[in-house]
């Protein structure tokens, strides 16, 4: 199996934050992203651990 080629959580949050540079970047008030910002993270950390970008764990603990 090969390597994730992304294995740090801040490596995980630049490249997110690059990849979608639309995404609401502004903390609503109680200091949380917006919904669709929050929903837009968790379908795309779904695809890089089906696709083997990072590991099961780092998918699992990964926070925006």
């Amino acid at each position: 199996m090969a390597k994730p080629r992304i294995t740090t959580q801040r490596q995980l949050r630049a490249e997110f934050w690059q990849e979608h540079p639309t995404a609401h970047r502004g903390k609503l008030r109680d200091g949380d992203y917006t919904t669709d910002t929050r929903c837009a993270f968790v379908d795309w950390l779904d695809m890089l651990a089906k696709n083997g970008d990072i590991s099961e764990d780092l998918a699992q603990r990964a926070t925006l």
